[in-house]
């Protein structure tokens, strides 16, 4: 597994060109308006500005206030809101724009940071297991489970990284549109064309599990 930064990329998303017999199977990007709204919390920000006004509102009622009260907080806590939730959403539009993923015959690439450009190579061999986590939205996070003694940084990966996992960080393929086929080509990628099989809860979530070779060999 190696990590690097991207000055010059001879293929888009990649630190260098392709060996002989690799090929690129799949890329793609995070959809920013998923981003926003599962890694910024952009509406649970939003949703605090309106606590707020609703909070001010029945103070004012409450105490017989004169209506300029309210009118004086939805003056100053409104801009902000607006401004608040516009950082945010320009934030994850930067993420999005500078990230790309990258599926070939023999790893997965990451390439992601507005300010710190980076790319992480996984190999398959290092991969132990993947997990698809499906939203309504047709969008999904793919989090991949590690082997051995390789570990990424949480706080380098952040977005792009399973939450909550610390200690053991999970790369994660985030808010990428249409999903559950972006898993089943990773999934038929690392199985050598076999369609993926087993689906089981976690965390109260269905998710499509997706084993390496190396897993099904263990398994039998």
């Amino acid at each position: 597994m190696t990590v690097r930064e991207h000055d010059y990329e001879p293929v888009p998303g990649l630190p260098e060109r392709l060996p002989a017999g690799e090929e690129l199977v799949w890329q793609g990007a995070p959809d920013w308006r998923a981003l926003a709204r599962r890694a910024f919390h952009v509406r649970k920000v939003a949703a605090y500005f309106v606590l707020l006004l609703v909070w001010r509102a029945v103070v004012v009622v409450y105490d017989g206030a004169p209506l300029g009260d309210f009118v004086a907080a939805a003056l100053w806590l409104v801009p902000m809101a607006v401004v608040a939730c516009a950082i945010l959403m320009l934030l994850a539009w930067a993420t999005a724009r500078s990230t790309i993923y990258t599926i070939t015959t023999r790893r997965v690439v990451m390439r992601f940071g507005v300010a710190l450009p980076m790319s992480i190579n996984l190999p398959f061999t290092v991969v132990t297991d993947a997990l698809l986590k499906p939203y309504p939205d047709g969008t999904g996070d793919i989090a991949l489970k590690l082997g051995g003694e390789d570990r990424v940084s949480y706080l380098h990966m952040w977005p792009h990284v399973r939450r909550w996992y610390i200690t053991n960080p999970q790369p994660m393929l985030r808010a990428i549109p249409d999903a559950a086929s972006v898993a089943a080509t990773l999934a038929r990628t690392l199985r050598g064309e076999v369609e993926p099989v087993a689906v089981r809860p976690a965390g109260g979530i269905d998710e499509a599990s997706v084993r390496s070779p190396r897993h099904l060999a263990a398994a039998g």
